[in-house]
C-alpha cells in the first residue's frame, strides 16, 4: 500500500473529500502530527517510510529528500516553489506538481482588504477603539490614488480587475513580461520599479521568491518611496527586508505596510512593536473555497502519480529554470 506524507495544515479541516480520495484509492496517509509548519529536521525525522508528500511551505530540500528513499513525488498544496528544491528533485527523479490558479482569488481578495484597511486606518481605528478611544481618521479612496503592482501573473491581474470596481486608479505595472493583452483591458502605464517606487503611494508585491526577488527591497527602496507610502506583501516573505522594513518605519517614514509573508514563520520579528504595520499569519489563500480547492487538486496529483495516471500540474520547465538561475 503506497504511503502519503501530508505536511501542510490546516487540512481537510472543511472538506474531508481530499482523505476519502486517498482511502478510496487504497492510499495510506499520515497528516502532520506536530500540526505545525515543519522545520527541515522535523520532516527529514519523518518522512522516510513516504511515497509522496502533499507539502505545504515546509523547507523540502535535498536532505530531507536524501532521509526518503521511497519518495517519488511531492504535490504542493499552493504555488510557490521557494521551499521546494526542484534541483535536488529532478537529480533524484522525484516528480513535482503544485496548484497555481487555485489560491489566487482568495490572495487577491485579502489583498484588496489590506489596501483598504491601510488606505482608511482601519487597524488603527479598531486598536484605539477597543482601548476606549474615540478617534477619527482621515483616508484615501483607491481611485484617487497612484497604484502600483510589482508582478501581474495569476494573483496581480486579479487585483488589478478588483481595484477596478473602486474606480479609475492610475496604476503603474512592472512584470518581466509585460502584457498586451492586459494593456487592452486596463489603463496601464509600464514602468521601471524604481519609478514605482518614487511615484506610487501604495505598492503590492505579486512576485515569486527567487534569487533576483529576495531582498529586493531594502532600506534604499523604502527611502525612495513618498514619506506616507504604503506597501502591501501578500506574496512570499524575504521579497522585503523585514529588518529594514522595521528600521524605516520605526523613523516615521512610510504611511503603513501590511504583511501577509514573512522569512520565517510563524513570525516572532519587531514589526509586532509598529501599530501602523498590519501583520497576517499567511492567510491569503485560507478562504474555504480556495483552500479546499488547493487541497483536492493537490490531492488528485499525488493520487494519479501512485495510480500511474498522468499529472494534471505538474511544475513546468520555467519554474526549474529559474532556480538554476541561482546556481
Amino acid at each position: 500500500m503506497p504511503k502519503v506524507l501530508i505536511t501542510t495544515v490546516p487540512f481537510a479541516e472543511r472538506n474531508s473529500f481530499p482523505l476519502e480520495m486517498l482511502e478510496s484509492n487504497g492510499i495510506d496517509y499520515v497528516i502532520n502530527p506536530l500540526g505545525k509548519k515543519l522545520t527541515e529536521a522535523e520532516l527529514a525525522d519523518m518522512i522516510a517510510e513516504f511515497d509522496a508528500v502533499i507539502a505545504g511551505t515546509e523547507p523540502i530540500t535535498d536532505h530531507v529528500m536524501a532521509c526518503a528513499p521511497n519518495l517519488k513525488h511531492i504535490s504542493r498544496v499552493g504555488i510557490g516553489l521557494d521551499s521546494v528544491d526542484l534541483m535536488a528533485a529532478e537529480r533524484r527523479g522525484i516528480k513535482v506538481s503544485y496548484t497555481p490558479d487555485a489560491p489566487a482569488p482568495a490572495v487577491a481578495e485579502l489583498t484588496i482588504g489590506l489596501m483598504l484597511t491601510l488606505l482608511r486606518s482601519i487597524h488603527t481605528a479598531n486598536n484605539q477603539m477597543h482601548q476606549g478611544k474615540w478617534q477619527r481618521h482621515f483616508g484615501r479612496r483607491l481611485a484617487e490614488i497612484t497604484v502600483g503592482i510589482i508582478g501581474v501573473g495569476r494573483i496581480g491581474t486579479r487585483v488589478l480587475r478588483r481595484i477596478r470596481g473602486f474606480g479609475t486608479p492610475r496604476l503603474l505595472v512592472n512584470d518581466t513580461l509585460p502584457s498586451l493583452e492586459l494593456n487592452r483591458e486596463f489603463k496601464l502605464e509600464w514602468a521601471a520599479k524604481t519609478d514605482i517606487y518614487q511615484q506610487a503611494d501604495l505598492i503590492s508585491l505579486h512576485v515569486p521568491l527567487t534569487a533576483q526577488t529576495k531582498n529586493m527591497i531594502c532600506k534604499e527602496q523604502l527611502l525612495m518611496m513618498k514619506p506616507d507610502a504604503l506597501i502591501v506583501n501578500t506574496s512570499r516573505g524575504g521579497i522585503i527586508n523585514e529588518d529594514d522594513l522595521y528600521h524605516v518605519l520605526s523613523t516615521g517614514h512610510l504611511g503603513g505596510a501590511a504583511i501577509d509573508v514573512f522569512t520565517q514563520e510563524p513570525y516572532k520579528g519587531r514589526l509586532g512593536e509598529i501599530e501602523r504595520c498590519v501583520l497576517t499569519c499567511h492567510m491569503g489563500s485560507m478562504s474555504v473555497d480556495c483552500r479546499t480547492r488547493m487541497e483536492i487538486e493537490a490531492t488528485e496529483e499525488a493520487v494519479k502519480f501512485l495510480t500511474g495516471k498522468s499529472l494534471s500540474s505538474p511544475v513546468p520547465e520555467t519554474e526549474y529554470n529559474v532556480q538554476r538561475q541561482k546556481l
